[in-house]
């Protein structure tokens, strides 16, 4: 008996041998565009949070100076070249002749102002000042020329800007996030122009014919929200759309196997974990075995840290809830990323040897504990945290699982509701210091640390090699010092890594699209 496994989400009969498929050899309307997203996002504010399914949509209609391609390699974009002019000054020259939607010219002025303009949003679940707080001065020498200076010298400085979109200044000068979300104030210079956003429901856009870049094909498309997996398979296979993301993993092989459909598939960088509450002298949510809460935090003992870690089979997960889509990981970055140390493994499945950890740290009888997490934001996010609850009972830890769509569940866990919780964590900048930096750092807003750090982990030691990695021109010796902290934090499990996903598009046949590591779903990419 397996007794991790868990039932897979109920499709009628199958989804894929049921449903009659209605996909033509050409695309509904021609020039349209439909695509099947799996979240929405939390607001059209391309400054509000810093969350996959917000940038998904907002890097439709606003642009970042710096773009990354496919494996999340810098390419030009509102800024054609930059350099260093000193130790810890950088130049922008940026792109003549690019127009805003509403026609206004795109200068230094609206670049100064978008990087200012992350420190004003309130109350952000995921600010973007992570990305910002670097920078010390900002000047503008000539209308197409941006110096930014740091107070330190700071080579990820490129990785960064590439995460800020560039609003308008004109048009977003008063703007408050809902003038975003209504459209008054969501201008950009993006290939497409916002149209509409119905929450929970659908993004509408157009082209932008007077875009600097390729034009892409599709005049008009629709991001429409299926949060389910066996309706965005459905509205595939119906022909109700002409792509989607977030392919189930139950239905890759049927799909893999269907003349009328296409795959697309692609290593994803972002890392699914477990955040856990290790500051706390008294965590909200552990209780002792008839219920009443634990007076004292179990997780600050690194010794029941480790209980959990080993309980996990991260082989299981992989096989059974992920179908191997998944890569098992027990580090923040996959293999053949800036950062990754092939030293660091992840954690091998051992009961006898969680149980004991646990005996040691003062719970033979083990205890019991609430798993939050989304139900609506991650492959599988739910199943995982199943299988993990039936993982943990086999060591005696008592697990009750509360799934919750992730719009309620970000803002809870930013206020510390939680005291272990499913997240993931995709690396904007492309390297292992993003995630040291906002998960691992200790929490200072002000400095922009620690800012997704929600377990409040801190390690001194940890903290100096981040900050000396983060000033260190150095490639080879930058990427030393980011190992040396992930393997710091790793053995101090700061947070329980599980795993990397994989990527997978499904579209009509005779589609393609640039898979990306990101996960970013780009209408102007399918062709």
């Amino acid at each position: 008996m397996r007794p991790w496994r868990l039932i897979s989400q109920f499709h009628p009969v199958s989804i894929i041998a049921t449903l009659a498929f209605a996909l033509g050899p050409s695309l509904s309307v021609a020039q349209n565009l439909t695509i099947g997203i799996s979240s929405d996002a939390s607001s059209m504010d391309p400054h509000y949070h810093l969350l996959t399914p917000n940038a998904n949509i907002a890097e439709h209609v606003f642009e970042t100076l710096i773009q990354k391609d496919e494996r999340q390699r810098l390419k030009a974009g509102l800024a054609i070249s930059w350099k260093t002019v000193d130790d810890t000054t950088w130049e922008f020259k940026l792109r003549p002749g690019v127009k805003f939607h509403d026609g206004s010219a795109f200068t230094a002025d609206d670049v100064m102002f978008s990087l200012d303009r992350p420190a004003t949003i309130k109350n952000s679940p995921g600010p973007y000042t992570v990305y910002t707080k670097a920078i010390v001065e900002k000047s503008s020498p000539d209308p197409l020329t941006v110096r930014i200076k740091t107070a330190t010298p700071y080579p990820l400085l490129p990785n960064e800007i590439a995460t800020i979109m560039i609003v308008s200044k004109k048009a977003a000068a008063t703007a408050t996030t809902e003038d975003f979300n209504s459209g008054k104030a969501n201008i950009g210079t993006g290939p497409y122009k916002f149209i509409s956003w119905k929450k929970g429901n659908q993004t509408d856009l157009e082209r932008f014919d007077g875009y600097w870049g390729q034009k892409p094909k599709w005049q008009k498309v629709a991001l429409r929200v299926l949060t389910t997996d066996a309706s965005r398979v459905a509205a595939l296979l119906s022909g109700n759309v002409d792509a989607i993301e977030a392919v189930p993993t139950s239905d890759q092989t049927k799909l893999a196997a269907n003349k009328k459909v296409a795959l697309h598939r692609s290593e994803s960088n972002r890392l699914m974990y477990l955040h856990i509450d290790t500051n706390r002298d008294k965590t909200p949510n552990v209780f002792d075995k008839s219920g009443k809460p634990l007076e004292k935090n179990p997780f600050k003992d690194l010794r029941v840290r480790q209980a959990i870690s080993k309980a996990i089979s991260r082989i299981a997960i992989r096989d059974r809830v992920m179908e191997g889509a998944a890569t098992p990981s027990g580090q923040l970055m996959p293999k053949g990323f800036f950062g990754y140390d092939p030293a660091v493994k992840w954690e091998d499945y051992d009961v006898e040897g969680a149980k004991k950890l646990l005996a040691a740290a003062g719970y033979p009888d083990g205890f019991n504990l609430t798993l939050h997490g989304p139900n609506d934001r991650y492959v599988n996010d739910d199943q995982i945290m199943a299988t993990i609850a039936q993982m943990l009972a086999r060591v005696g830890i008592g697990v009750k699982v509360e799934a919750m769509p992730a719009s309620v569940y970000f803002g809870r866990a930013n206020k510390l509701d939680f005291s272990i919780m499913l997240v993931g964590w995709s690396a904007d900048t492309g390297e292992a210091s993003s995630p040291l930096k906002a998960l691992l750092a200790t929490y200072d807003r002000d400095k922009g640390l620690g800012t997704a750090n929600r377990g409040r982990y801190s390690n001194t030691s940890v903290d100096l090699l981040i900050q000396k990695a983060l000033a260190t021109v150095d490639d080879k010796a930058r990427e030393k010092m980011l190992q040396d902290a992930t393997r710091l934090a790793m053995n101090d499990l700061g947070l329980i890594p599980l795993h990397h996903n994989v990527n997978v598009w499904a579209t009509k046949a005779g589609m393609t699209y640039n898979a990306r590591t990101d996960e970013r779903t780009y209408a102007f990419e399918f062709k």
